[in-house]
């Protein structure tokens, strides 16, 4: 039941939302990044909940989750204690935060590369959804990137995390992948 009812919301939120549809820029999103996204990704296939949770199902894609990570703030007091904010995201997914900046530095680039080789075994053939949150251009941006590099199975599912999580699909703490460079 209450599943259904969370199915006849994102539908009811879906045609609402097609109302207000966002055109897909001809280049990257450089700002404001958690706004509505567009409906389509130019050579890339968008998912939803359920075709997401699919492809996780069959072990046959790898998932990329782009959700930043704030740095540590330079102005802390001597001594105090900075605690990352824990990242929930689909079990099995690999968090390469801070790489679906509009414009990112060499090293982040580098970062990103070295991760999508590493979960497709450097196959640019092999399946990749790449996430964030509902409602954010980093995953967008992320998705446009691997496409422009080569690969050619790109999946975008727009909802992330929060749609998945709407749907029950299992949720798990992830730490951000190894290599990840301190600066933007």
């Amino acid at each position: 039941m209450i599943k259904a009812l969370l199915a006849a919301t994102l539908i009811f939120a879906s045609q609402q939302a097609g109302a207000q549809t966002v055109p897909e820029p001809t280049d990257y999103r450089m700002d404001h990044y958690r706004s509505p996204v567009p409906a389509t990704l130019q050579g890339g296939t968008v998912v939803g909940p359920e075709e997401a949770h699919a492809l996780w199902v069959s072990g046959q894609a790898a998932f990329i989750d782009v959700m930043p990570q704030p740095p540590k703030p330079a102005n802390l007091p001597a001594g105090t204690i900075w605690r990352d904010k824990p990242r929930i995201s689909i079990p099995g997914a690999i968090w390469v935060p801070n790489v679906g900046y509009g414009a990112i530095a060499d090293v982040t680039e580098a970062y990103f590369r070295d991760a999508l080789d590493a979960a497709t075994q450097g196959n640019a053939d092999h399946p990749i959804v790449l996430f964030c949150l509902e409602d954010c251009w980093m995953s967008w941006n992320a998705a446009r990137r691997a496409l422009e590099w080569g690969y050619t199975s790109v999946y975008w599912f727009p909802e992330g995390t929060d749609g998945w999580g709407l749907w029950d699909y299992p949720l798990e703490r992830v730490k951000p992948r190894d290599g990840q460079p301190q600066t933007q």
